[in-house]
Formats: C-alpha cells, structure tokens, sequence
C-alpha cells in the first residue's frame, strides 16, 4: 500500500508544467520538492512512520493546480489561498491513500498533518510544518529573497521570525546544531532574526 500511494503522488507530481533544473536535470518543479521533504523528514525524523512519510511526500502534490492568482490579492486572498491549498492537498492524498486500501482513521490521520489542524497540539502537523519550514530555508528562502528585491531588511527579519515561530523546539534545535545547510548570503540576517 504504501509504495502504491508514494508512486501515484510522483506520478501525480511528474505532470506539473513547471520544471526546474537540478544537477543538470530537468525536474518537475513539485517531484523536486516532494523528494526534498522526503529527504529532509528522513534528517530530522528517520523513524517516522509511513503515514507521516506519505504526508511529507503529498504536502505539495499538484500545487499548480490552485494558482495563487486564482484568490483575491492582498493579505486576506492569501490567507484564503493558503487554506484552499491546505484542503486542496490533504484531499487529492487522502484520495490516493483510500485508493491503495488505507483504513479512514490513517487516512484521517494523514488529512490533519497535511491540512496543517492544530499545530502546535497535533505532533503529526507540527512535523510537517517542521520539516516545511526545514526545506523552505535549506532550499527557497534564497531564491524567495531574490524575487522580493523590495522587502527591507524588517521586512525580512519578521519573515524569518514568523518561520522559526512555526517551527518546534526540536527543529530549532535541529537548525541550531548545524544540521541545515543555511543559505549563506542570508546567514547574516537569519543571525540577527534569531538574536
């Protein structure tokens, strides 16, 4: 079962039209990041169970199919956007995983972490939003830096801040062992935020 839902989640992730280049490969833009979470829960989690493996591999699945431009813009549309991707993601693996035989409370199970429900009480939630916030500082934070030239230096500082808020105790330590690789352009300011 679970090597059927982790193939239809690439399989599902594969078309996206989006690709991205990665040692000289080109990927589709969600495999790539749904490898990368994989990898990062095996770092920080290695004896996490498979449906917490199936939630990292799933967290993105399809993502363009819920384009940011489909919501209102401003603070609130993206807030909407969020959520709807939330929902949206936590649906189409759960799908996946009823369609391989998992019983309703695993695929119930998978649906919270996924759909981000109650971080902070839900262990299985926290986790994917620590290994989230991992990868997006490993291998986004950067290139999200370079797409937003107009955001100030306290602009920055509450991003980095609101990231490592989201984050367990666990993953801070995790971070502050060495265990990430920290984008060195931003090491100064990611420093300075967590001062």
């Amino acid at each position: 079962m679970y090597q059927a839902v982790i193939k239809a989640i690439d399989a599902a992730n594969a078309v996206d039209p989006n690709r991205v280049k990665q040692d000289d490969q080109e990927l589709a833009k969600e495999s790539l990041y749904a490898m990368r979470m994989t990898d990062m829960l095996n770092r920080f989690n290695p004896q996490a169970d498979e449906l917490m493996r199936i939630a990292a591999r799933g967290q993105h699945i399809e993502r363009w199919r819920s384009p940011r431009s489909g919501f209102p813009m401003g603070k609130q549309g993206y807030y909407q956007w969020r959520t709807a991707l939330y929902d949206f993601h936590a649906q189409r693996v759960t799908a996946l995983m009823k369609a391989a035989g998992y019983a309703p409370e695993e695929c119930e199970r998978v649906y919270a972490a996924v759909a981000k429900k109650n971080i902070k009480r839900n262990p299985d939630s926290q986790l994917i939003e620590d290994i989230a916030s991992l990868v997006f500082i490993e291998h986004y934070m950067l290139d999200f830096a370079s797409s937003k030239p107009d955001y100030d230096e306290q602009k920055w500082l509450g991003i980095i801040r609101k990231t490592w808020q989201k984050m367990s105790n666990e993953a801070h330590d995790f971070v502050l062992a060495g265990n990430i690789s920290l984008p060195e352009p931003l090491k100064p300011l990611i420093t300075k935020a967590l001062a």
